[in-house]
């Protein structure tokens, strides 16, 4: 009855990752537009489901572990050294929105 070799596996690993992405670090996406995050969602779900059809679930599950590569780059690198943004938590609030292109007023008056 329970089966793995099906590419709803694939769909469920990434659904699971964004899931608790979103849970744990939403509240860095707090002023991206909804489609925005959908549509990056949807375009990691396409993208790893095609890679496992097409050259198999170990070279599919590989990417996807390589996707984390540039956001360790980010966090642990660009963010703190360049930008004086702590990479974790986002901090000071107002150099991380400036760098996301928000504004600061996050009440709109």
């Amino acid at each position: 009855m329970w089966t793995t070799e099906s590419i709803w596996f694939e769909i469920a690993i990434v659904s699971i990752i964004y899931a608790i992405g979103n849970m744990t670090m939403g509240h860095f996406e707090e002023r991206t537009p909804k489609m925005r995050r959908v549509g990056k969602y949807l375009l990691t779900l396409l993208i790893v489901c095609l890679v496992s059809y097409y050259f198999g679930r170990a070279i599919s599950m590989i990417m996807l572990g390589l996707f984390f590569l540039p956001v360790l780059y980010i966090h642990a690198y660009y963010l703190p050294r360049k930008k004086g943004i702590n990479g974790w938590t986002g901090e000071p609030k107002s150099r991380y929105y400036d760098f996301r292109g928000w504004d600061k007023n996050i009440f709109g008056e």
